[in-house]
């Protein structure tokens, strides 16, 4: 994946790259929900929805860690 030179710029600001993170999070969280519906309507079974919700559940525990440590990821 490539980034925008923009978009890539803005990993300088902690408090932007901070408001992307918590966005982000914010995407993952609605993705939940919408596997939780769509096993709901029986869209996808118990397997998918297992192994689909643990794979969100990681990706919240990665943004919470960038978030709670931006400065790893900033440039400096």
């Amino acid at each position: 994946m490539r980034f925008g030179t923009q978009a890539w710029a803005k990993r300088r600001y902690e408090a932007h790259f901070i408001s992307k993170l918590t966005d982000c999070d914010g995407e993952n969280s609605e993705t939940d929900s919408s596997l939780d519906f769509a096993l709901d309507c029986n869209y996808i079974d118990n397997n998918a929805h297992k192994t689909l919700t643990e794979m969100t559940s990681e990706v919240g525990n990665i943004l919470g860690t960038m978030i709670n440590n931006p400065n790893s990821f900033l440039i400096k």
